[in-house]
This record gives structure tokens, C-alpha cells and sequence, in this order.
């Protein structure tokens, strides 16, 4: 395309050289209209009516754009289909400028456009794709079908047949919106339009009403009954291994201190014995008891539980429960275990939200797998986990401010919902 470029610089001082030039432009840009490569790469859930787009239903391949190419390098087009995250504009930036000119993105969906339904109480979302690359085509919708993505081409090819040699592509520049609240001013310009209507029409309202002060509209609102369903009884199911009052009388029996959730002033054996046999087990255990407990529970031949299902934490206002889920393969019984983790308030309010809150012992020398599930609540709780070989954050970048799934997280950035 650079040499093409220098063709009206030749050839137009040379009598009917222009014609030429002409003539190599539509050629060219018939050709690059009519055979636009797109990178394969979807962002979410978009992505899935841009993969039913070259199915034979609707066969993109009309388009010239069946060839969806695995390297940037052989693309031209880059279809971002979806929400994307700041976790990925490292890598759409990168792919982007991979990608040789002349090159061109569409934007498809509303997430892709302006951060969608995602754009409120929200730190991680890029609020449009045209912050990270410079956008050729929106194609707005929740998701567009494969019928909107083809208009988005057929309007691309019609940008791409503009271009010529005299005013060939360029490389377009990002533009920043991150801080716009569309949905906000949207509903400012629709509620001052909505007022000029009015002022238009009080006039005629009014004539109307002196000409027929009798009138009275025919319009019936109609109320649809809403449909009932017979209520379906739950069926609880039968559980492998030992059940929830066996668990718990063998645990009790090693920790006095555990015990259960409860409102109920029965004794706690009745309400364990009330559980449903399809439900899981959760014991409250003391901090100090967590350890200990985890090893018994694994190397214990009653228990067994061999298998980790998940670590996770809740934030509450003055502690963490942190909830760590076991399970034994071979007996096949689950038993939840809940530390509550009281904060530490000595530290000063300001430095709080930055600060690690409270301290447990790490479980990983039991279970390796919890290395990379100790690593996920730290990332994002800020719980500190004693004895963790490798403790630091798996999801954000090293240097993020503060702990995201934490009540007190603030960011900058973060649009709040209007009430």
C-alpha cells in the first residue's frame, strides 16, 4: 500500500495519468473491501453471535470474511465482541498494534461500546473499546445478532471504498470517555426533549380541551393475569458417607469449641439432625482450632476428606468469615468449615482500606491447591495468610490500590449507580 501511495505523486502531472490512479484505487479498494480478514478473538459473551455469524446459516463468507485468522499479522480487521476488562487492554493494545495497515476495529455490543450494564459500581471495566484503539463501526446492542454485525461490515466496506491514493487510511487515534456517564446524560436529553414536547403541545392540549371539555379517553389499560404454578415439594436426596450428625458428634468430639449456625434455642445436636441430608455441613471453628482441625479432618480415616473445593471469604462490618470447603472423594460427605476473622481496628481508619485486616494460618502444606485459592482471598479481601508460600496477588497488578470484594474498596474511576 505504501508504494500505491506515491502513484498520484507519478502519474498525475503525466496527461491522463489521474485516470490511472483512479482505476488502481478502485481496483484496490474493491479488493480490500471485499476480503476483510478479521483477527479471531472475542472478548465475551458477543463473541458467541460472531461465531454463529460464519456459521452456514448465516455464512459471512458473503462478505469476504470467512478467512478469521489466528495471527494479527495476517488481519485486518479486529472485531471486539463484548465486555472487555483492563485486564485485557494490555493484550488488545498489543494485538492492535500487531496488526499492519490498513487495519480497522468494530465495536460490537453495548459492553464493547460503553461498558454496558457494567459501567456502575465498577473498577474493572473499560468504559468503551475506543479508550484502548481507535473505532471504525459501533454496532450497538445486548448481543447484536449476526444480521446487525454484517450491517457493521457493509458499513466499513463503504468507509474502506472512500479511501483513495490521493486520501489513504491513517491511523486514527484512541479517544478517551472512560469518565462518561452516558446512561446519565441520556436521561437528561430525553427528559429536556420530553419538556419540549410538552411546551409544544400545551397549546393544542389546552384547544382541545375548550372544544371537547366532554371527552373522555377509550384507552383501557389491560392486566395480563399473571400465570400460577403449582408449587413443587423439594425431594432431598440421600448423601454418601457419613451424615451431618455423625460429622458433627466425631468433630465435637476432637474440638469442643465447634458448632453451627444457629437462631433456634433447641439443643445443637437437633438442629444438625434438622439439616437435609442433600446439604452440606458448615461448623463454626475457632481461629486457633482452623489448623489443626483441616489436618485432622484430612489425615483422619472417619473423615478422609482429601479434596479441596474452595476457599473463599465474606465481609462483614467488623469481621471476615472465611469459609473453606472440603470434601472426601472416596466417602463422598462434605464438611464447610466458617473462621470468623475478627478486623483489626488499631490500625488508622485511613490506611484501613489498604491495610491486611486480619491474619489465619495457611492450609497449602496440606493441600497444595489451596496456594492458588489463599492467593485469590488475599488478592481480593486482604486476609493474610500465615505460612503461604507465595503470597501475592494473582488476579490485579502488584501495584493496585486496595482490595476489591472489601466494603471499604474506593476507586477513582468508579461510577456510582443512580438511585
Amino acid at each position: 500500500m505504501g508504494i500505491i501511495n506515491y502513484a498520484p505523486k507519478i502519474l498525475d502531472p503525466i496527461p491522463g495519468g489521474k485516470y490511472v490512479v483512479n482505476l488502481v484505487d478502485y481496483v484496490v479498494n474493491w479488493a480490500r473491501a471485499n476480503s476483510i480478514w478479521p483477527l479471531t478473538y472475542g472478548t465475551s459473551c458477543c463473541a458467541i453471535e460472531m461465531m454463529s455469524s460464519s456459521m452456514a446459516r448465516y455464512d459471512i463468507a458473503r462478505f469476504g470474511s470467512e478467512v478469521f485468522r489466528a495471527s494479527p499479522r495476517q488481519a485486518d480487521l479486529f472485531i471486539l465482541a463484548g465486555t472487555i476488562t483492563r485486564r485485557m487492554a494490555p493484550a488488545i493494545q498489543m494485538l492492535w498494534e500487531q496488526i499492519p495497515g490498513p487495519k480497522y476495529a468494530i465495536a460490537m455490543g453495548a459492553c464493547t461500546i460503553s461498558g454496558g450494564p457494567f459501567i456502575y459500581d465498577n473498577y474493572a471495566v473499560v468504559r468503551g473499546a475506543q479508550n484502548l484503539i481507535p473505532v471504525d463501526v459501533f454496532v450497538p446492542g445486548c448481543p447484536p445478532r449476526p444480521e446487525a454485525l454484517f450491517h457493521g461490515l457493509l458499513t466499513l466496506r463503504e468507509k474502506i471504498l472512500k479511501e483513495t491514493c490521493r486520501h489513504p487510511w491513517h491511523a486514527g487515534r484512541p479517544k478517551d470517555v472512560s469518565t462518561m456517564d452516558r446512561y446519565r446524560e441520556a436521561a437528561k436529553t430525553w427528559a429536556a426533549l420530553e419538556e419540549m414536547k410538552d411546551e409544544e403541545m400545551a397549546e393544542a392540549r389546552a384547544k382541545f380541551k375548550e372544544e371537547h371539555p366532554d371527552y373522555k379517553s377509550a384507552f383501557k389499560p389491560i392486566r395480563i393475569k399473571k400465570e400460577e404454578f403449582p408449587e413443587v415439594p423439594r425431594e432431598p436426596k440421600g448423601t454418601a458417607g457419613l451424615s451431618q450428625s455423625e460429622l458433627f458428634a466425631k468433630l465435637r468430639a476432637e474440638f469442643p469449641k465447634v458448632t453451627v449456625h444457629t437462631h433456634s434455642e433447641d439443643p445443637i445436636e437437633d438442629v444438625v439432625a434438622a439439616i437435609p441430608a442433600d446439604c452440606p455441613l458448615e461448623v463454626l471453628v475457632e481461629p486457633e482450632d482452623y489448623l489443626p482441625m483441616v489436618k485432622f479432618l484430612k489425615e483422619n480415616p472417619d473423615f478422609d476428606m482429601d479434596y479441596l473445593i474452595d476457599i473463599t471469604a465474606i465481609d462483614y462490618d467488623d469481621h471476615f468469615d472465611m469459609v473453606t470447603m472440603l470434601r472426601s472423594i472416596g466417602k463422598g460427605h462434605k464438611l464447610f468449615l466458617s473462621v470468623q476473622l475478627k478486623k483489626d481496628f488499631s490500625i488508622s481508619e485511613e490506611k484501613r482500606p489498604t491495610a491486611l485486616l486480619a491474619t489465619i494460618d495457611s492450609v497449602s502444606s496440606l493441600y497444595p491447591g489451596a496456594e492458588i485459592k489463599e492467593r485469590e482471598v488475599y488478592d481480593m479481601f486482604g486476609i493474610n495468610f500465615k505460612g503461604h508460600p507465595d503470597q501475592r496477588r494473582i488476579f490485579l497488578d502488584k501495584d493496585f490500590v486496595g482490595y476489591p470484594l472489601r466494603k471499604d474498596f474506593t476507586h477513582s474511576e468508579i461510577i456510582r449507580r443512580p438511585v
